[in-house]
């Protein structure tokens, strides 16, 4: 059985990412009913950012933790297994101070763990999180997939380079933006957005 892991984190209950990548989840399961589907909801459930505790947890293997340590890792090791588990991973974001919101970075500073989705080799790190086809849904007010704000978007070759190191390398973005600029433009970036993921679910 195939499985999508849906990463949504917006804290806003009218989000265009959350919208837009929850949409697109519905189009891929249409597809193949059969799909199994995780929501990561941070908007909702935030994960608690890297504390001392946390991070001597996860640097250790879990017979060498103590009681404290080995409670703060449990919820990165089940975000790991999550992840490791999932054929398709949707993330969905807007683009707040031109770069993702801090509870998806603090879901990848969960996720990305040494000896578990990369390590490092004599030959330079190696993703381990491979095989998995990922599509990047971000939202923004102006237009920055293209044009004079392009170089400050810098969400999306994050996301791209982070992925990648943890082994995901078949990544698709979907971009709903220049939502700022009147009823008409709101309209068309939503229209542009529904075509992408219509298009990339038949493709799936």
């Amino acid at each position: 059985m195939s499985s999508i892991l849906l990463v949504t984190s917006s804290p806003r209950d009218d989000s265009l990412s959350t919208k837009v990548a929850s949409a697109f989840v519905d189009k891929l399961t249409a597809r193949k009913p059969e799909t199994a589907v995780v929501h990561r909801d941070l908007g909702k459930k935030p994960i608690a950012h890297l504390d001392t505790v946390t991070t001597s947890a996860i640097r250790k293997q879990a017979a060498d933790r103590n009681p404290e340590e080995a409670a703060a890792a449990a919820e990165s090791d089940e975000l790991v297994a999550e992840l490791m588990a999932a054929d398709t991973v949707v993330i969905a974001t807007g683009l707040i101070n031109f770069n993702i919101y801090s509870t998806l970075k603090s879901w990848i500073d969960n996720v990305a763990r040494a000896g578990m989705t990369f390590r490092y080799t004599a030959e330079g790190p190696e993703g381990l999180a491979t095989g998995k086809k990922v599509y990047i849904v971000l939202s923004a007010a102006g237009i920055y997939s293209e044009g004079p704000a392009m170089g400050m978007n810098h969400a999306t070759p994050y996301l791209k380079t982070v992925l990648s190191f943890m082994g995901m390398t078949d990544v698709e973005v979907v971009y709903v933006e220049g939502t700022a600029f009147g009823p008409e433009a709101f309209d068309k970036a939503l229209a542009d957005a529904d075509a992408a993921i219509s298009r990339l679910a038949l493709a799936a």
